[in-house]
């Protein structure tokens, strides 16, 4: 279960040699996230609403090309587990055109109250997600 994410990258995200910017792949990775639970049903804000939220525990970022200013880069996201109170999300990044590999990366969320303590995730998200 995945989803595909086409992302153009513009000038804001580039650096002042036209090449996308290192830490811009993390938002790219969120706007990942956020479209894949969207399209299964699945509304952050929702539960954002009910006290529920999701925290980014850890992230890992390998580049292994570069995207510049004017590519299109083509983002799978996928999870990769699911535990009681955490999901991880794999995020695999290319240039639309080639294929060619442009990052691989992944993130651990934890589901929080709003006070900040770790929580169970609803089961109204992970039967979604197995």
């Amino acid at each position: 279960m995945s989803h595909t994410l086409k992302i153009k990258i513009y000038y804001e995200d580039t650096d002042s040699g036209g090449i996308v910017y290192y830490a811009n792949y993390l938002g790219f990775m969120e706007r990942g996230r956020t479209e894949f639970l969207a399209e299964r049903g699945i509304s952050l804000k929702t539960f954002m609403d009910q006290g529920t939220l999701f925290t980014v525990s850890r992230a890992e970022i390998d580049y292994r090309s570069y995207a510049r200013y004017g590519d299109t880069i083509i983002m799978e996201t996928k999870v990769s587990e699911v535990t009681a109170a955490s999901i991880v999300f794999q995020h695999i990044m290319k240039e639309r055109e080639s294929g060619r590999l442009i990052a691989e990366g992944m993130t651990r969320l934890v589901c929080v109250n709003s006070s900040g303590r770790p929580k169970r995730i609803p089961k109204e998200i992970t039967r979604h997600l197995r």
